[in-house]
């Protein structure tokens, strides 16, 4: 590894969500330009602008000027990164890891338990929220939380427990957020960037409606694809302003702040 250059990195991020993608937007931006993101066979991201998941359905897409490409052969990845995208593939086993032999592995899937992760899968291997624990099952943890430490590095111990309860945006937390009522296929009445007034329908679950709960920007909106009872379907922001539907949130700016400090952290010691 000493004298390589840090775009020869190779990193594999699980996930390729809105978190997900707020890191490999923070690394690419640093000149990490070996990325690889894995993501499941029909990724249900909210915050779809500023997800490279979207490339599951799109085959590309393109988040704050970084395109994510969707590839299904590892002798495509080359010409993906001389492009100057990053790889997304679907892959929810993860076996790509055993191919592709990456330096860094990170796990932002956001499931707020670790899925299987483990410490012997790469060099530097990163947990990002609950369910890791640092240095027993993975390198380093990343706070997720939102709060006094978001994004904070633990070398020992472990990221805060799920609470349940969204982050507060203007002091409100679970009024913002649309959750399905039953299981269902999601039909929009209302897109992405759409202003809400409280009592809109915003979608329906079959022919159940979906109201906004709260006036405020559509900030988030699940495809129209089946869902499970009680997911989280979309994303009121009070705020109001537009522009944060296309822009990555400060959370997941902070996050990938954590995840770059903590890729620093080991590389210097190289």
């Amino acid at each position: 590894m000493r004298g390589n250059r840090i775009t020869d990195v190779k990193i594999v991020i699980k996930g390729a969500g809105e978190m997900a993608s707020g890191i490999a937007h923070r690394l690419y931006m640093a000149n990490f330009k070996k990325i690889i993101m894995t993501e499941i066979e029909r990724p249900i991201s909210v915050r779809r602008f500023v997800a490279f998941s979207e490339a599951v359905y799109e085959k590309t897409w393109t988040v704050e000027g970084v395109t994510g490409e969707l590839f299904t052969s590892l002798d495509e990845v080359e010409g993906i990164w001389a492009r100057g995208s990053i790889g997304v593939i679907v892959d929810p086993n993860w076996s790509i890891i055993k191919v592709f032999k990456p330096y860094i592995v990170i796990d932002a899937i956001m499931a707020k338990k670790n899925l299987g992760t483990k410490k012997d899968e790469a060099p530097i291997v990163i947990g990002v929220g609950p369910g890791f624990t640092a240095p027993d099952n993975c390198h380093v943890v990343v706070e997720s939380n939102r709060g006094h430490n978001l994004g904070r590095v633990f070398y020992q111990g472990s990221a805060e427990a799920h609470t349940g309860v969204p982050g507060p945006v203007m002091g409100l937390t679970t009024e913002r957020v649309l959750r399905s009522p039953h299981a269902g296929m999601v039909k929009h009445v209302m897109k992405l960037g759409d202003e809400a007034k409280k009592g809109d329908i915003v979608m329906y679950i079959n022919d159940t409606p979906v109201t906004a709960p709260i006036d405020g920007i559509l900030r988030g909106l699940i495809r129209e694809i089946y869902v499970t009872d009680n997911e989280k379907i979309g994303d009121i922001d009070p705020r109001g302003k537009k522009e944060y539907c296309f822009t990555i949130s400060e959370k997941a700016r902070a996050i990938g702040g954590g995840v770059l400090e903590a890729v620093m952290h080991f590389m210097g010691n190289l």
